[in-house]
């Protein structure tokens, strides 16, 4: 995880697919380690300059409910940061 938050941060925006998608029905980015093939995933989201990491959860695939939950918490946290997600 260490490693794609680096490269997050190196590249910005410009790190794409399959290192970070968007989350589906959402404004919330995953970063997705080891592009992709990591069981585990970042959700972000742009605050200003900065990228705010707000959850770590697992893949959809391997657990879709702690998926859902660790979006939820992420957005969560967001909207006490931003005032709205």
């Amino acid at each position: 995880m260490a490693n794609a938050i680096e490269k997050r941060r190196m590249l910005g925006d410009e790190l794409g697919f399959p290192h970070t998608s968007q989350v589906q029905g959402t404004r919330l980015r995953e970063l997705r380690p080891r592009r992709g093939r990591s069981p585990w995933r970042a959700f972000y989201q742009r605050v200003g300059d900065s990228m705010v990491i707000a959850a770590i959860g697992p893949e959809s695939q391997h657990d879709s409910r702690g998926f859902e939950r660790a979006v939820k918490l992420a957005m969560d946290r967001l909207s006490q940061v931003k005032g709205d997600v």
